[in-house]
């Protein structure tokens, strides 16, 4: 199952989810990137967000307006369908319009793989450069030797010491989970280093579980202001 987590007054850009990406408006734009790769939901807090999405043949659920996060939000979606313990979840965010497919196929796959552990998390990450290492507003990852995630920040991590050329990943905001990991991630107490980064998968780690990474290839990025939709619109121009 792939729910996409849909706020509509976001505070860099109010109402991107809605913005047109070659004439769609974003959110559905970004359900039907992925919808051959599983059933498709969308998870928000506003009635318009609903009724958009069925009249685009989506399957929706209306969510309080209250949470602090999209997985939060995706977990209450999770419980309104009904989904089972055993479920595969994987939360899509509805400003990644141009996610590869099969970038979010190798996600699925991977939890599956993953899925009879107790504490099944799994994300995905990609080469970047040097210079893109210095944006905070994309997240870095450092690994284990099992390409486990070690911790991710908006600072250039690992810090290259002696300039020797170290390579950076970076961290592609897509999440898997069996519905039994969600539902107890949700429950951890939230993190010191969540709120110091603003980066909510820290709270798996700070409470010591693993986050499996997979390594991808990928050109697409989430739309967080006016300028990275402007910017996205000339790089993957309309077929």
């Amino acid at each position: 199952m792939i729910l996409i987590p849909a706020r509509l007054q976001s505070t860099r850009f109010p109402q991107k989810i809605l913005a047109p990406i070659h004439g769609i408006p974003m959110v559905i734009a970004t359900a039907k990137r992925v919808q051959e790769v599983d059933r498709v939901a969308i998870a928000t807090d506003a009635p318009e967000v609903v009724a958009l999405a069925k009249r685009h043949g989506f399957e929706a659920v209306l969510t309080c307006d209250t949470h602090q996060s999209g997985t939060d939000r995706i977990n209450e979606a999770a419980n309104a369908l009904g989904l089972g313990a055993e479920e595969i979840i994987l939360n899509v965010q509805g400003d990644e319009p141009f996610i590869e497919p099969e970038n979010v196929a190798a996600l699925f796959q991977k939890v599956r793989d993953l899925s009879h552990l107790p504490w099944a998390m799994a994300s995905c990450f990609k080469a970047i450069t040097p210079e893109e290492a210095t944006d905070p507003n994309l997240v870095k990852v450092v690994l284990n030797h099992a390409d486990q995630a070690l911790y991710f920040s908006r600072s250039p991590i690992p810090y290259d010491r002696d300039k020797t050329g170290v390579p950076y990943w970076g961290h592609l905001g897509l999440y898997g989970f069996t519905r039994a990991t969600l539902s107890a991630f949700c429950a951890l107490p939230s993190a010191p280093l969540e709120h110091t980064e603003k980066l909510e998968q820290l709270r798996a780690l700070y409470h010591g579980h693993a986050i499996h990474m997979v390594k991808v290839a990928s050109q697409s990025f989430g739309i967080d202001t006016a300028e990275d939709l402007e910017r996205a619109l000339k790089l993957f121009p309309s077929k």
